[in-house]
């Protein structure tokens, strides 16, 4: 199991390492930058953050021996002259990065291969480490990429990246809002999936759209990878074809609204969840804050507590909040509110790490 997590946070990246029986941060990185997200890449051991410096833009950085060092950052081709993109504000699209919100490595057979989403919407592509970026422009050049929107965030985003473990060059994308996306060669070409979902706050036209899809996290088993895992605007969706379809979950303990989603490694029934309030809320629910797990595929769920706060609690846990180390054993998660949880035990007991970090991004075991 993995003794080490990587928090990001609005004022930094915060290294927690468990000694014995207790977890404590070791050490801050970029103290007081605004650090949207970081990922250890399992081939070698290298570690990569995103940063956002606001009216100074976005930057990446990659580990190495002593610290770390500035790298490439996924850039844009200008946008084309006369061309009129409009987000869901009427406002112009972007053609920059705005926001880092996926970084995924790679296959065990494509060393150095590095998969970036980012607001608004474009998917980059990096074969050598993070040195250099690609534009996967299939995807970008789609007809139907217009009609993404903004959803948790102004811009569309595109926020979860699943490399199937069969095949490298199988890969699955999602995006709020735009719904799953699938390429079976390496991003050369792009269908959309996801039928069976559901979106209630849309033209009843597009409900059952694929496009119109708000989906707030996308995760696939690695020991089972037909099984995907969709926390969405509108509550818990599962898949037993890699994504092509969807069955909703009608009900999960408090409710079936949050943003992060977990499953288990060898276990494809096994998943957890975060519940909150929906919409203008945004709050856990009865402000009790809570972790749901199923371990049967979605028939039944359990609501775990114990060690968690269970009154005042008004902490929001984001997409990329929630953890699970790769054994399938801890989890960890962090708030809004800067509160930090561990489990060591798929959720049955939470110790509380910290209350006291900058709002919590995202958190990752290393």
């Amino acid at each position: 199991m993995s003794d080490t997590l990587l928090v990001s946070t609005r004022k930094g990246l915060f290294t927690v390492l468990r000694d014995g029986t207790r977890w404590d941060i070791a050490k801050a990185d970029f103290l007081g930058d605004n650090v949207t997200l970081t990922v250890m890449d399992p081939r070698d051991g290298r570690r990569y953050a995103a940063l956002d410096h606001g009216h100074f833009g976005v930057k990446l950085h990659r580990s190495t021996a002593t610290g770390w060092e500035e790298i490439a950052t996924p850039a844009y081709p200008e946008k084309p002259a006369g061309l009129e993109e409009n987000d869901m504000w009427g406002r112009p699209l972007p053609w920059s990065t705005v926001r880092i919100w996926a970084l995924t490595p790679g296959g065990t057979e494509e060393p150095g291969t590095i998969w970036c989403g980012t607001l608004p919407g474009g998917l980059f592509k990096s074969t050598d480490h993070g040195e250099s970026w690609s534009l996967v422009r299939a995807l970008w050049d789609h007809p139907k990429r217009p009609q993404w929107m903004g959803g948790g965030a102004d811009l569309p985003g595109l926020h979860s990246v699943c490399v199937d473990p069969r095949n490298s060059r199988h890969v699955s994308i999602a995006v709020s809002t735009g719904g799953v996306w699938h390429t079976a060669d390496g991003g050369e070409t792009w269908s959309q999936r996801g039928e069976g979902m559901r979106a209630d706050h849309v033209p009843p036209e597009l409900t059952h759209d694929p496009i119109a899809q708000d989906v707030h996290c996308l995760v696939q088993c690695q020991a089972a990878p037909e099984r995907m895992w969709v926390q969405h605007h509108n509550g818990i969706f599962v898949s037993s074809d890699a994504g092509r379809s969807f069955t909703e979950i009608p009900s999960a303990g408090p409710s079936t609204f949050g943003f992060p989603v977990a499953v288990h490694p060898e276990e494809p029934d096994t998943a957890w969840f975060v519940p909150e309030i929906k919409d203008e809320k945004r709050i856990p629910c009865d402000g009790r804050l809570v972790v749901t797990r199923t371990r049967d595929g979605g028939k039944s769920f359990e609501v775990l507590t114990r060690g968690l706060p269970d009154r005042h609690a008004y902490d929001v846990v984001y997409r990329h909040a929630l953890a699970l180390d790769p054994a399938g054993e801890r989890l960890a998660f962090g708030s809004t509110t800067g509160g930090l949880w561990v489990s060591e035990n798929q959720g049955d007991a939470w110790t509380c790490v910290t209350h006291t970090l900058p709002p919590v991004y995202a958190v990752r075991f290393g």
